[in-house]
This record gives structure tokens, C-alpha cells and sequence, in this order.
């Protein structure tokens, strides 16, 4: 074609690039022919302009994560030499090449982490579970050299797994920490995976292991040690304060609590459930309906720490004595459990711990690390204070 005759052009040239099968040896002589896309030029007067490929096509070429192409482009260790030979193969067929310039000016390290917070941005967030997770995961960050972005989405948003996607790929993340309840959601698992991105998620439902790496307590097993507490101390009759719909993990809870009776021969009808957000104004205002009705109530389970406060707060404005007339328990055994008086029983979930756990998992986490379980659990354990010890039960009206 003459470009000077053409002006502005658009030519398309296929090309094909040999590579070994993903599962053969690069070794290999037996390579195949794979057609890998399109390069397009354009003309624009005499000047061709070509795209250059990216991180993510010698990834998929490759069949591998971009973070170990990453590791390779980095000749760092922990990297098998049949993979590292499945990317440079990638890397000259195309052509690829790294800009150095372009990564130091960016400051970019060779691992990019995103963590995602959801909030309804209306209300006051469980802000010790967010925060405690941040403040684990930017420990190991600074430790282990990563970058660390935080993303909040409004969870009630309809576009918010497509928002979390484009924010990703956006900021070139290279692996993801989703919390509840993003890290229940199947089809963006799905998504950032197919997209070449590494994902862990933080308190999420035990099937969430066959789509991504895992980290939490057994919730349902938590929950459990909470209805063997009140039900050992004589408590027949309960109100509960769940959270969010959608939260599994706060589901799993409840599931426990309501085995814990069963293993006493209590009905679950001795439950008068009520759901909250998680925060503390729905503590009070769920602690409120279910304390001042006639329900003959006396322990009153919260699904977390802020809103069995709230709780407690309705509980004293209706001049009830924590715990003779009701005993109040929590969950993650946040500061404001010790804060308030009495002090809260609740359950230690280590939060920061799971926090800088997430950042190594995702920074030391290859193809070459398959034998590692998907799902990993963190021990918790019930701290019982003074909102729920009492001798003496009287039922109240």
C-alpha cells in the first residue's frame, strides 16, 4: 500500500507465534502454532504507529498471572524455570519490553495490592474491622515492599462489582483483598480472576475457596461458642441483632448460635431476630424494639461489637441492669468492647493479624505455590466480660 497516496490508513497484519503447549515442556519440540492477535498500524502520513503489547498479553501467552510474569520480568526467586521460560518465550515473540523509565518515574513496585472496603455511605461504617484489616495489611506492605491502594464502594450501588473491576485494572493492581460482601460475590471472583488478577478474600463463605484464596475464623463455629456461653448460664429466651443481608459470614454466625441451642434442646423460636447494618445507631434502634416489647428476652446477641453498644445503650435507657435483667454480647472484640460499661463479652477475631497475613499471602502467591490451601483459618476465641456474667437470671416484661 502507499501511505503518501492513502493519507490516513489502517492496515492489519496478522501474525503467528510459535509457543509449547501450557503443559508441555518448553523443552519441547513439538511446538504448536498459536495465533495470539492482531497488530494494527496507523498510517498517519508516513508514520506507522504500532500498539505495543502489555504485561497482560505475555501473561496470557504465557498462561500465567501477570504477577509472575512480574517475578520474571524482576528475575526474583520462587519462580520454577519451566515457568520462567514460558514467559520469556512470551516476552520475545512479542516483542515486549519493559519501560524502565516509565516504572521508576511512577514509582511503581513490582506488586500492586488493592484493598476493598464496602460502605453504605450513608451510615457510620464498622470502622475497627475496616480499619484494623488497613492497618495489618499496610505493616506487611511497608515489610514486604508492595504497594497498597484502598478502595471504598458504596455496596448498595447496583454497579459496584463493575466499578471494583474498572478500578482495578485501572490502577494496574496486580492482586485484590475483597471483605464482605464483595467477597461473596461469585461473578466478580470470576471476573478479576478471568481479568489475570489474584484475589483473597477476608471473611468470606467456605465454597468462596474453590474461586480465590481465603482468610478467616470459622464464623459458624464463633457463633456456636456464643450460644454454649448463654445457654451454660441458664438463658432460654434471645433476641438477636444480625447484620447486613448478603454478609455470609454474619449468616454463618447465626447458623452457629442457633446449633449451640439445638445441642440444649432449644428451639429456635426462642429467637426473635431483628436486623441491623453493623453500626451503632442500629444497635440501639433494633436494641430498643426488641428489649421494650414483651418478649421475656434475657440475652440479647449482636453481630458485632458497635452494635451490641448501641444496644446496650437502649438497654440502660430503659433502666435495665446489664447483665441481672439482660446480658448483651459482641463480636471481633473491638476497643469500644472495653469501653463501655459494662464491658462487652464478644469474640477476638485477629483482624490485623488477617490484615498483614492477606498482603504476604498475595505478595509470595504463584502458580508454584499450588500446594498451599486455598482456604486458611485464623484462630478466635470468646473474651467473657461483665455484660453477660450474672448468678441470678430474672426474666423481665
Amino acid at each position: 500500500m502507499d501511505i503518501d497516496e492513502a493519507g490516513l490508513a489502517l492496515e492489519e497484519d496478522r501474525f503467528v507465534a510459535s509457543i509449547a503447549v501450557k503443559n508441555a515442556s518448553p523443552s519441547d519440540d513439538n511446538l504448536i502454532k498459536c495465533r495470539v492477535g492482531l497488530v494494527k498500524r496507523r498510517a498517519i502520513g508516513k508514520l506507522a504507529v504500532v500498539k505495543k503489547p502489555t504485561i497482560d498479553d505475555v501473561a496470557s501467552l504465557a498462561g500465567v498471572a501477570r504477577t509472575t510474569v512480574s517475578r520474571v520480568l524482576n528475575n526474583q526467586p520462587n519462580v520454577r524455570e519451566t515457568m520462567r521460560r514460558k514467559v520469556l518465550q512470551a516476552v520475545e515473540t512479542l516483542g515486549f519490553q519493559v519501560n524502565l523509565q516509565a516504572r521508576n518515574l511512577a514509582g511503581r513496585n513490582d506488586i500492586r495490592i488493592c484493598l476493598v472496603h464496602a460502605s453504605d455511605f450513608e451510615n457510620e461504617p464498622n470502622s475497627y474491622f475496616s480499619s484494623a484489616l488497613e492497618l495489618g495489611a499496610t505493616r506487611a506492605a511497608a515489610r514486604l515492599g508492595v504497594q497498597l491502594l484502598i478502595h471504598v464502594v458504596n455496596q448498595n450501588d447496583c454497579e459496584a462489582a463493575k466499578q471494583i473491576i474498572s478500578r482495578v485494572i485501572s490502577d494496574d493492581c496486580d492482586a485484590v483483598i475483597l471483605t464482605p460482601p464483595f467477597a461473596d460475590d461469585e461473578s466478580l471472583l470470576r471476573s478479576l480472576a478471568g481479568a489475570g488478577r489474584r484475589v483473597l478474600c477476608v471473611a468470606a463463605a467456605p465454597d468462596t475457596a474453590d474461586l480465590a484464596m481465603t482468610l478467616g475464623i470459622d464464623d459458624e463455629r464463633a457463633g456456636y461458642d456464643i450460644g454454649l456461653h448463654l445457654v451454660s448460664r441458664g438463658h432460654r429466651k434471645f433476641g438477636y441483632v444480625g447484620g447486613l443481608e448478603g454478609h455470609i459470614s454474619a449468616e454463618s454466625r447465626y447458623e452457629g448460635f442457633l446449633r449451640a441451642l439445638a445441642c440444649s434442646d432449644i428451639s429456635p423460636d426462642a429467637v426473635v431476630k431483628e436486623r441491623g447494618n453493623f453500626t451503632f445507631r442500629s444497635g440501639i434502634e433494633c436494641g430498643q424494639r426488641l428489649l421494650s416489647a414483651a418478649h421475656g428476652i434475657t440475652a440479647l446477641v449482636c453481630a458485632n461489637d458497635d452494635m451490641a453498644a448501641g444496644a446496650l445503650l437502649a438497654a440502660h435507657k430503659l433502666g435495665l441492669q446489664i447483665p441481672s435483667d439482660v446480658a448483651i454480647t459482641g463480636f471481633d472484640d473491638t476497643p469500644v468492647s472495653q469501653i463501655v460499661w459494662p464491658p462487652l463479652t464478644t469474640i477476638h477475631q485477629p483482624l490485623r493479624a488477617m490484615g498483614e497475613r492477606a498482603v504476604e499471602r498475595l505478595s509470595t502467591s504463584t502458580e508454584e505455590t499450588l500446594d498451599e490451601p486455598a482456604r486458611e483459618l485464623c484462630e478466635h476465641h470468646l473474651i467473657a466480660r461483665e455484660s453477660s456474667v450474672s448468678e441470678a437470671i430474672q426474666p423481665h416484661t
